[in-house]
């Protein structure tokens, strides 16, 4: 993706330290503020979704966490999901101060476990006019059971034991035990589905972004067993896009289904396919639905200088 010309780098403190993002200026007054799922950097995972918004009029600030990407933060490789919620605090007020920007056209998008951030985000930021959660990590138990039916006895003993080790060692102060974002079943890794080996392909085709370190503290595997984060879908007040892959085994689509019906303005599109099909062979058609939504939502009030209706159409596509 050629951006040199349309984007520049910015930065923000977030917990006292500096996290780094990518803004691309846009045309129209709103912006969409983006992060990638788990430890995937803001190029590999927000690249092909935050060129597309800016084509379309949108300012993009997509940033990394802290401990992730170039940002500051130690140790490496962790993720903390109280931190990353932090983050995204820093984030909104961020973008809401960037000169092209009008504070009250803000949208939210992430996915995988940043799509499951977005909706205690959202509840928490009733200010915000959008939000897109793709492919989302809802309900953290329910993820993990479907990821036990992808692996073998032997590995998920080894990997919850080296989990827990890890977890000991962050309290003796000793550095991240890490572990792949993603492996064959019977191996050691954040995720062995069918579907998270498509991670590689989706996100970083022909080694695009070579230093993206495709590892994350074993310690990770605990905190996302534990993580239900779809639970603040009621509470969500903007217009909420909620995109699930049918056949997604890795954060599976009914919890995410469940919580795009439990918001007050919820929409949601159903994809053929896995956990990256939104980056594989759906990208255009979630693309489109995507730049549909935020167009309706972040444009047509200024337009209609009226408020955003309170009950929506919720698109499937097939």
């Amino acid at each position: 993706m050629s951006t040199s010309v349309e984007r520049q780098k910015v930065h923000f403190i977030s917990g006292g330290a500096q996290c780094a993002a990518w803004h691309y200026p846009g045309t129209n007054g709103a912006c969409v503020i983006m992060a990638a799922g788990g430890a995937v950097t803001k190029e590999a995972g927000t690249d092909p979704f935050a060129g597309r918004f800016h084509d379309a009029g949108f300012s993009v600030l997509a940033f990394d966490y802290r401990h992730l990407g170039e940002s500051d933060g130690q140790p490496r490789q962790v993720v903390r999901t109280g931190g990353q919620l932090a983050d995204w605090q820093a984030a909104l007020a961020c973008a809401a101060a960037l000169p092209e920007v009008d504070p009250a056209r803000l949208a939210i998008w992430g996915f995988s476990l940043s799509g499951g951030h977005v909706f205690p985000v959202a509840a928490r930021n009733p200010q915000l006019a959008a939000a897109i959660a793709q492919t989302p990590l809802t309900d953290g138990p329910v993820a993990a059971r479907s990821a036990t039916r992808h692996q073998t006895p032997l590995a998920a003993l080894r990997t919850t034991g080296r989990a827990l080790l890890d977890a000991v060692g962050q309290l003796l102060g000793r550095p991240p035990l890490l572990i792949p974002l993603a492996g064959e079943p019977g191996t050691v890794a954040l995720l062995t589905t069918p579907d998270g080996l498509d991670g590689d392909r989706a996100l970083n085709p022909g080694n695009a972004y070579p230093e993206w370190q495709q590892e994350a503290a074993a310690r990770t595997v605990l905190r996302l067993m534990i993580y239900r984060p779809g639970r603040h879908a009621a509470r969500v007040q903007c217009p909420l896009l909620v995109v699930v892959g049918d056949q997604d085994q890795s954060a599976p689509a009914a919890p995410s289904a469940a919580a795009a019906r439990r918001a007050p303005r919820g929409e949601l599109v159903r994809l053929r396919g896995g956990h990256y099909e939104p980056f594989l062979g759906g990208h255009e058609q979630t693309v489109e639905a995507e730049v549909e939504f935020l167009s309706r939502h972040l444009l047509a009030g200024q337009a209609e200088n009226g408020p955003t209706p309170h009950t929506v159409e919720r698109p499937s596509f097939r």
